[in-house]
């Protein structure tokens, strides 16, 4: 009488790979020999891992729907790893792995596809700022993986197709048998002759020798919104490699650098510039053109402009990437002071000096600065 192998892992007869191997797990945890050393617990291992093994083919899964033991001899199971003679069921090694610490995600075994997604491309694209400041249209050059237009990426020679591997049959993996404490252990390995593809190409297509892509030079436009800052990428979808078997390409990211500029440095969507200014034209006060990225703009530098003051013009900065607007253009002055006077210059400076009630005369007449610090310190005038 055949065994009752949906009972042995409490599943119905119209549950899933998932559920299956779900329950076999649940089980397999619960009655492992060396959780559980009770005799009796072993024997029902044993039977877990032969309804395990039956219900997970779907060879021998139809065997047992149609009323037969796969794992019976003579029950239709001959050939398969029970055999003849009820030598006991075979434990893949994998599905133990899996039981116990957790596999990789419960899918099904069989042969990898020959068709892949293709994998992502990077190009570094250095622009002025000006341009990504307001944005260009640059021409691209990327080399990457493109479908075989010779096989359309399926890999083959023209009139001739993909054939069956005739060393594993199509399953993409070949089995071995060992011996374990378990028992006896079968273990998958993929199948060397096709590469765990279950195929394999008699006839490779001469262009692409069977990959179903070639790598060539291809010419793009990239469109560099305004506002892009350095180290920022753009993406173009599926324009990147396209993947084994013709599959589908991944993506090109485009990464910008913005190359220095002479005169500005940005942070974030303002810009800062130095400008020098005479020592007399910041006390007396002046006008100077800026020339921004895309004007010329005039600014009031007010009479007794101190030092490292600033300018603010709004708006005159890196347009704003999302939204409206721009950001804003810092002056940064710079008062320069003469290092040379001739005489005639001197005479006049002094004399302002005096105008003015300031002291100029050589610090050495008066005892020297630390002399005059301890001077106020000690409260003399």
């Amino acid at each position: 009488m055949a065994r009752d192998y949906y009972g042995i892992l409490g599943v119905s007869r119209e549950a899933s790979d998932d559920e299956i191997k779900r329950a076999y797990r649940k089980l397999a945890r619960q009655f492992h020999p060396d959780v559980n050393p009770d005799p009796e617990a072993q024997e029902k291992f044993k039977d877990i891992n032969a309804a395990y093994e039956v219900l997970s083919d779907d060879r021998k899964r139809q065997i047992v729907d149609l009323g037969g033991d796969p794992l019976a001899p003579g029950g239709g199971g001959a050939g398969g790893p029970g055999g003849p003679g009820g030598a006991g069921p075979f434990v893949g090694f994998q599905d133990i792995m899996d039981a116990f610490f957790g596999g990789a995600g419960g899918g099904a075994r069989g042969p990898r596809p020959r068709t892949r997604p293709g994998a992502d491309a990077i190009l570094r694209l250095e622009l002025d700022l000006h341009e990504t400041a307001f944005g260009v249209e640059a021409p691209i050059t990327v080399d990457t993986a493109v479908l075989c237009t010779t096989c359309s990426g399926a890999g083959t020679a023209a009139g001739t197709h993909l054939a069956t591997c005739e060393a594993c049959g199509g399953r993409g993996e070949v089995q071995s048998v060992q011996r374990t404490f378990l028992g006896q252990v079968v273990s998958a390995r993929p199948c060397t002759v096709c590469q765990g593809y279950g195929t394999t190409i008699p006839h490779p297509c001469p262009t692409c020798a069977g990959d179903g892509r070639v790598r060539t030079r291809r010419s793009l436009t990239v469109k560099i919104p305004a506002g892009v800052e350095d180290g920022m990428r753009i993406r173009l979808a599926q324009q990147g490699e396209v993947g084994p078997g013709g599959g589908t390409a991944g993506d090109l990211y485009v990464e910008i650098h913005e190359r220095p500029h002479d005169v500005y440095s940005r942070k974030g969507d303002d810009l800062h510039c130095r400008v020098t200014v005479p020592m007399t034209a910041a006390a007396l006060g002046t006008r100077l053109t800026i020339k921004t990225l895309d004007s010329e703009e005039t600014v009031d530098v007010k009479a007794g402009t101190q030092p490292a003051s600033t300018l603010r013009l709004r708006a005159r900065g890196v347009p704003h990437l999302r939204g409206t607007g721009r950001g804003d253009l810092y002056v940064h002055l710079d008062v320069r002071t003469p290092t040379k006077l001739d005489p005639d210059q001197e005479k006049m400076l002094r004399d302002f000096a005096k105008t003015r009630g300031e002291e100029v005369a050589e610090l050495s007449k008066q005892g020297g600065f630390f002399s005059r610090m301890r001077d106020a310190f000690n409260g003399h005038a």
